[in-house]
């Protein structure tokens, strides 16, 4: 069995809404990346792919397809790429179109399956002999999980994870568009898309930024088809390679009601669902805490699927 223990946040931050933005505070000094830019799949952009290269030429490789407006400066892909390091092996941020600092002509979006088969298979080409694992956070999390789900045996990973993924797009629209969440979090992903989009001046939720943009940007004819057609649940039960599907039971983008149960899912994906950690936060430990918890536990997961292939 995978051993592993639940994040502990220090008693003081007990708090959904703490736990994610705090978070944020805690990141290590961001490591020295070696960027590279690679054509996206439509052939119509030029993307940014941030490396740090293990001594040892065979070592493993993982990949992280960070959330939304992420970058390889967000705290979580500064940590994974650190314990990375710390482990000796390859590690890369795939940056969706227009993020990483690099304009572009195309959005992206939380199923862009297309372009998450894209960048995985000009990594493969990269590094052909090295075991390839991949991690998707939030938006990239969802599409992760639904190219695995699409791709089954054929998947061009050896095991993933895929951490704070609102996998029921619908429900974590709505969780988005209502409370706290609402204030806390819309005016700061809207204030970076759209600076990109800038006449969408008028929205004032995701939800609407969807409806006036992404989904017609993308071919969906509003913003309900786009969470329905591309949220990775009903591709949950389809996944071969190793998983693990990772959300805190106290995430407010998508309240625990919605998180996936043992039956939505196949027999390679391993469900942790701690009480803990907010929306990519996972802070342990005492005193001001830390968040080393997730990329440990990630990092554990691969070495542990390779161990026990067989099983999965």
């Amino acid at each position: 069995m995978f051993q592993y223990t639940h994040p502990i946040p220090p008693k003081w931050l007990r708090n959904a809404h703490a736990q994610t933005i705090y978070a944020k505070t805690r990141q290590s000094p961001t490591p020295h990346y070696r960027r590279e830019l690679w054509t996206d799949s439509h052939q119509t952009d030029l993307v940014a792919y941030d490396f740090v290269d293990s001594p040892y030429a065979n070592a493993p490789v993982v990949v992280l397809f960070h959330g939304l407006e992420g970058s390889s400066h967000s705290h979580y892909s500064v940590e994974l790429m650190r314990c990375v390091q710390e482990r000796g092996w390859h590690g890369v941020v795939a940056h969706f179109r227009g993020c990483g600092g690099v304009r572009a002509i195309r959005a992206y979006h939380s199923g862009d399956t297309q372009e998450i088969a894209h960048m995985l298979g000009c990594l493969k080409t990269r590094y052909p002999t090295q075991k390839i694992y991949a991690m998707g956070v939030s938006l990239g999390g969802n599409a992760l999980a639904k190219y695995l789900g699409e791709q089954g045996n054929l998947a061009i990973v050896d095991a993933a994870a895929v951490v704070s993924a609102p996998v029921n797009l619908n429900a974590a629209a709505d969780a988005l568009s209502a409370g706290m969440a609402k204030w806390l979090y819309t005016p700061y992903f809207l204030h970076t898309l759209k600076h990109k989009v800038p006449y969408h001046h008028t929205v004032k939720t995701l939800s609407e930024f969807d409806d006036v943009y992404t989904a017609p940007m993308h071919g969906f004819s509003g913003c309900r088809d786009y969470y329905t057609r591309c949220e990775a649940l009903p591709y949950l039960p389809k996944i071969t390679r190793p998983t693990l599907l990772l959300n805190a039971q106290n995430d407010p983008f998508l309240p625990a009601e919605f998180l996936p149960n043992p039956q939505q899912v196949s027999r390679s994906v391993m469900l942790l669902q701690p009480e803990h950690g907010g929306h990519c936060g996972f802070v342990n430990g005492e005193g001001r805490g830390n968040i080393r918890w997730l990329p440990e536990t990630v990092l554990s997961f691969f070495e542990y699927a390779e161990s026990e292939k067989s099983s999965f």
